[in-house]
């Protein structure tokens, strides 16, 4: 088993269970406790996990919003599909302000290629645009949070507000059908607010892990975006009951079909 996947393993065990030890893991994966210590050093150097005697708990409290680098090795493939999804609602020759999050950023990789203007609320994914040989980049001003690099703060907001676009392509951090979506910082919610203000439509993506959850700041109600993406583990009851509402939902499997 390669390295990657290994450590995606050790996340969600971790995730799921709230503490591991290396014994278990090395059983569960079928390698070596050495193997599964080195791992756990990595992950706990980029700020994944947190190393405890004889194994690893997560790196964020509940209720803290996971490190960048944590949320990228989790759900890769199902965000993958999300993302393939979305960009097959985009058109060439529109204007695009995209969230900040790891699957914005895998987005703003398939974008390249596309006669596209995008707008990316976070350095990650404007990194990603800054060569592309076909889009185009508008960067906003602001203040990119540490770690998350996303932008926030009055500049970003100004920068919102002085343009108009086709299409706003978000991600909450969580989403309730009560609470509606939500974010972890208050600034990033109010920049997400604001990009949905000025786009004529919006596509959300939310992939399964984030459904039934709260954040801290109210970004809007569940039934506010025009297209909802998500996967098979989100709860088809709910996905059913926003379809009811007037979201148009779109639900992605691994293998990249969509339905």
């Amino acid at each position: 088993m390669k390295s990657a996947e290994r450590q995606r393993i050790i996340v969600e065990q971790v995730r799921a269970a709230s503490r591991v030890s290396v014994t278990d893991l090395a059983e569960a994966i079928g390698t070596s406790e050495m193997t599964i210590r080195r791992d756990l050093d990595l992950l706990a150097a980029e700020g994944i996990v947190r190393r405890v005697h004889g194994g690893a708990v997560p790196a964020s409290p509940a209720g803290v919003e996971p490190p960048f680098g944590a949320r990228s090795t989790a759900s890769t493939e199902a965000k993958k599909a999300i993302a393939a999804a979305t960009v097959d609602l985009i058109h060439d020759g529109e204007t695009i302000v995209l969230d900040s999050g790891t699957t914005a950023l895998e987005i703003a990789r398939l974008l390249r290629g596309r006669l596209v203007t995008v707008m990316p609320l976070s350095f990650h994914a404007a990194q990603a645009l800054i060569d592309a040989p076909r889009a185009r980049l508008i960067l906003p001003g602001g203040e990119p949070r540490r770690g998350e690099l996303a932008m926030v703060g009055p500049l970003t907001l100004a920068s919102l507000n002085a343009l108009r676009f086709d299409v706003a392509v978000l991600s909450p951090c969580a989403l309730s059908l009560t609470a509606g979506m939500t974010a972890f910082d208050l600034e990033d919610a109010e920049v997400k607010q604001q990009a949905f203000a000025v786009s004529d439509r919006s596509i959300v993506m939310a992939d399964g892990a984030k459904w039934d959850r709260t954040a801290l700041a109210f970004v809007c109600a569940a039934d506010r975006p025009d297209v909802l993406i998500t996967d098979e583990s989100a709860p088809a009851e709910q996905r059913a009951a926003l379809a009811e509402r007037g979201v148009h939902v779109v639900t992605t499997s691994e293998e990249g079909s969509t339905r």
